[in-house]
């Protein structure tokens, strides 16, 4: 995600959620503060209160027959809610902490976070992610209406391909939340938001599909549905392709499923007809995200963990989640990504489909106003940005969120955002938002941390090379 989505400041923050952790429910409860920050308030200038629609039986999730229901989503200071795995979590000996209005594992007693981390880089590990919001779109405007709220370059993207996005909001284009958008069919779209932004997200999305109705008359209908209920699990690292295999009933072949590519599949634990596989992942590692139905969610996860053992897989929880998406220098919405922030100052200017940098288009995705003349460098007579998304590699002891990034002269010239000690490298790394020019590679700063000064420098990311399969060689 999915770009895809964890939890706060690491190492004080997993200190602070193993102490939540260890606590009762009660006091679990009450120490939600410890857990990602809730998202900023939504800047729409629109009056609206329209949701989106809520999926309602549990057929399968992409047929067009099924029903929709109008609702509103939970508050987020609402009681905690539970994934459909909550008791398999319990009984594998998980510490269950808050997290985007459910309860989520922090990590399990059969590993700790560091050793968590190791053992999904170097065998497999399987995260639940069904905290997240699945969505799904049908219909003749789908297309147009997703293009319009993304800058996703979907009338060209291949069925069963997905792709890394961002919702946008008009007139700043600034990131409403980081997305997965995959194509079903020419008519059919599977979408997964962030679950602490969910509230945010459905308004945003209900208000945006009401204008979009009314704008655009002529642009054909759209269906949304959000699939409440429906789990979703990640299989995660090198192990992965092999312990999938395993438990496939059909005679598919994964190594002709490529990164970022779909497919049906019929698999060990299926009751209700074949689970959507994806290719993708949080983690850097090669692996799938599987959602299943509400039925078949605990029959396919057993099955995944029976089948594959111990040895090869070990669940994960949110902890160990954080650092690899760091090590693999990606976003969590909320912390390196928030609705002041363009997708070329988060260096995402990439999602921004090509054919879709046309400035004299009539189907403009929103903030493209802002956002196309950011996309030429200043040195080239562009606009540019004046801050960019860096990774930085600092000595003594780690950054945190929040803390200043200086210049040798004492200069104020960024912030860091995300920051922990990477198990795999054995440093402290972190990302953050820098002065545009002082961004390249190899450039020496300084971090405030405790009060004192550590130099840093700024470091390519991924800090740790990706593996993901692409047909010849992980990349």
């Amino acid at each position: 995600m999915r770009l895809q989505r964890v939890i706060g400041r690491l190492p004080t923050r997993i200190h602070s959620l193993q102490q939540s952790a260890a606590a009762p429910f009660g006091a679990r409860a009450a120490s939600s503060a410890a857990v990602r920050s809730s998202p900023k308030a939504s800047p729409s200038t629109t009056s609206s209160q329209s949701r989106s629609t809520v999926a309602g039986k549990t057929q399968p999730p992409f047929s067009s027959s099924r029903r929709s229901y109008a609702s509103s989503s939970s508050p987020s200071s609402g009681p905690l809610k539970r994934t459909a795995l909550y008791d398999l979590h319990l009984a594998h000996g998980a510490k269950m902490v808050p997290f985007g209005g459910f309860e989520m594992p922090v990590q399990y007693s059969s590993l700790g976070v560091s050793a968590s981390h190791h053992f999904t880089r170097t065998n497999a590990s399987l995260f639940d992610v069904g905290h997240m919001v699945q969505h799904r779109f049908e219909g003749p405007g789908a297309v147009r209406f997703l293009e319009r709220v993304t800058p996703a370059s979907l009338k060209t993207l291949p069925v069963h391909q997905g792709t890394l996005s961002t919702l946008l909001w008009p007139g700043t284009g600034g990131i409403v939340d980081d997305t997965v958008i995959t194509k079903l069919g020419d008519e059919l779209f599977y979408v997964v938001t962030n679950a602490a932004c969910r509230d945010k997200d459905l308004k945003y999305l209900g208000e945006q599909l009401e204008q979009f109705r009314s704008e655009t008359p002529g642009a054909g209908e759209v269906r949304h549905e959000v699939l409440d209920g429906w789990g979703l699990v990640a299989l995660q690292g090198p192990m992965s392709e092999q312990i999938l295999q395993d438990v496939l009933i059909d005679d598919g072949n994964l190594r002709e499923l490529f990164f970022g590519q779909s497919k049906f599949l019929k698999i060990k634990g299926c009751s209700t007809g074949p689970v959507l596989v994806s290719r993708a992942g949080y983690t850097g590692e090669d692996g799938f995200e599987i959602s299943i139905s509400p039925e078949d969610t605990v029959a396919v996860t057993e099955a995944l963990l029976e089948t594959a053992g111990p040895e090869r897989l070990q669940w994960a929880g949110l902890g160990a989640r954080d650092s690899l998406r760091l090590e693999a220098g990606m976003c969590l919405y909320g912390h390196d990504l928030d609705d002041t922030t363009t997708p070329v100052e988060g260096a995402l200017g990439w999602v921004v489909g090509k054919d879709r940098r046309d400035p004299e288009a009539t189907d403009k995705f929103h903030g493209a106003e802002v956002i196309l003349p950011q996309l030429v460098l200043k040195s080239k007579g562009g606009k540019g940005v004046e801050r960019r998304r860096v990774g930085l590699v600092v000595t003594g002891a780690p950054a945190r969120e929040g803390a200043e990034i200086t210049d040798k002269q004492g200069n104020k010239i960024g912030v860091v955002t995300s920051g922990c000690p990477s198990p795999t490298l054995g440093k402290n790394i972190a990302m953050g938002y820098i002065k545009d020019g002082l961004h390249k590679s190899g450039t020496e700063v300084e971090v405030s941390v405790r009060g004192k000064k550590r130099p840093a420098v700024v470091t390519k990311m991924p800090f740790v090379p990706t593996q993901y399969w692409k047909g010849t060689a992980p990349a």
